[in-house]
């Protein structure tokens, strides 16, 4: 992963240092250093060969990262502006390139840990500015995927969420600020889908190849183009009332049973577009404009995926 964020920054015209936290000899951290140069220049080839970019803007962008070995990760630090924490998942590790980064860095620099599992609440105690710490987490392969969940904890000053927010977007990425929660939003989504749809094939219920088709011409096309949230009010907040009754008595209440939120909405008459209210207020939106947009986003969906076909 931190690889990844390297080139997305590198891409962005920023010089990056990847600094190694784990004392090596000087032939193992050699080793390292043409190991994490070889596979960005892979990935930058890749991009290169499906003209994402020039071979000179591949090796330009390649020159802006430095592999910085542990024996000088104290000097790197020093004119750190931002320290994005990429150690393995576990609470020593964390703890360990935590504490060492806060020692080391400007007491101003952003310090954002990119942990997938661990909750920002349970690292704030290792930092002793625990002002400045935040969670960024990012989506594989991070050059490529425009998302960051970020997520804070109570003692977060508010303005490194606001200078962090405005660094990824500088880069062309796209921030979002969710709770610290086990899952932030992309995860907790995905494993739910994932595993209805391994369930399926446990089932019998289709082939692993008609669900993978069903996903990407169907389910992930769509939300390509459409939010969940604001599908669920583009459709009726009724439809997934019902459905939800009705998967939840044929397959699995657990799995199926509406939050109370939905039977809220519906109960109050806000099932959405179609009434003027729902999660989003249509009152004083352009509808006819508004619905034409969501046209535009799901005919350009189709066309980027190549599956749009005039009338014959």
């Amino acid at each position: 992963m931190g690889r990844g964020i390297a080139l997305a920054f590198a891409w962005g015209g920023y010089a990056v240092a990847l600094i190694d936290l784990k004392p090596r000899d000087a032939a193992a951290a050699e080793r390292l250093r043409r190991e994490a140069m070889d596979e960005m220049a892979a990935s930058l080839a890749m991009l290169a060969e499906r003209e994402a970019l020039t071979d000179a803007e591949a090796q330009r962008v390649l020159s802006r990262i430095r592999i910085v070995p542990e024996a000088l990760a104290a000097r790197a630090l020093a004119g750190a502006d931002v320290v994005f924490e990429c150690v393995p998942e576990t609470l020593a590790a964390k703890r360990s390139a935590i504490e060492r980064i806060c020692a080391l860095a400007p007491p101003d620099a952003i310090l954002a840990s990119t942990t997938s599992t661990i909750l920002v609440t349970d690292l704030a105690p290792f930092a002793a500015q625990p002002e400045r710490l935040v969670n960024a987490h990012w989506l594989n392969p991070a050059y490529l995927i425009p998302l960051v969940e970020l997520s804070a904890h109570s003692g977060t000053a508010p303005g490194v969420i606001s200078r962090l927010r405005a660094l990824i977007e500088d880069i062309g990425k796209v921030p979002v600020l969710c709770a610290a929660t086990p899952g932030y939003i992309v995860p907790r989504l995905q494993a739910l889908i994932m595993n209805e749809a391994a369930r399926m094939v446990e089932e019998g219920v289709a082939s692993a190849d008609d669900i993978d088709r069903a996903t990407r011409y169907g389910l992930g096309l769509r939300f390509s183009a459409i939010g969940v949230i604001e599908f669920i009010d583009y459709g009726g907040n009724d439809i997934l009332y019902y459905a939800s009754r009705y998967l939840a008595q044929h397959l699995s209440r657990e799995r199926y049973s509406a939050p109370p939120i939905v039977d809220r909405l519906m109960r109050e008459g806000n099932i959405g577009l179609k009434s003027g209210q729902g999660f989003y207020d249509y009152r004083t939106r352009d509808l006819p404009a508004y619905r034409k947009d969501v046209l535009a986003r799901t005919l350009g969906a189709l066309r980027q995926a190549g599956l749009f076909r005039p009338a014959r």
